[in-house]
């Protein structure tokens, strides 16, 4: 396995990221996708990593370094995502690692998540793998338009 992590920065790496990320948010199409990254790079310091095996985009990490009063400075991982035709070969472990490092880098306390209460084998891997525990509880209400 010959892999490599890159920073997506550029429109042309954001929209060769989505056939990826549209399996963890398929509630987005493409140009909604470009927009709110972009919107998100600049606005919230959000940056996506692409890990590619022999070339190919088989896996994504979006997280953004942050601080507020509960967590101090921390990671916020938004998005891991592996295409479901590489999933199980150990590239979101590496993404992981990578996050955790530079995490580390940039003197955070900790990493956060937040995770669909449905996504029962993401839970086991940020529990097993990592040592990550349940925390908080989040809530939603969509604001009337």
């Amino acid at each position: 396995m010959a892999t490599r992590i890159k920073e997506l920065t550029s429109r042309e790496e954001i929209v060769s990221a989505y056939h990826v990320m549209r399996q963890l948010r398929p509630h987005l199409n493409e140009e909604k996708f470009v927009e709110l990254t972009t919107e998100m790079m600049f606005t919230n310091g959000y940056k996506l990593f692409a890990l590619y095996d022999d070339a190919v985009l088989v896996s994504l990490v979006g997280f953004a370094k942050q601080t507020n009063l509960y967590y101090g400075k921390h990671v916020w991982l938004y998005d891991l995502v592996t295409d479901a035709s590489r999933r199980s070969r150990g590239y979101g472990r590496i993404l992981m690692k990578f996050v955790f490092g530079w995490a580390k880098e940039n003197a955070c306390e900790c990493l956060a998540l937040s995770s669909g209460v449905v996504r029962e084998a993401a839970h086991r891997f940020y529990e097993k793998k990592f040592g990550m525990e349940k925390s908080s509880f989040v809530f939603k209400k969509a604001i009337d338009k």
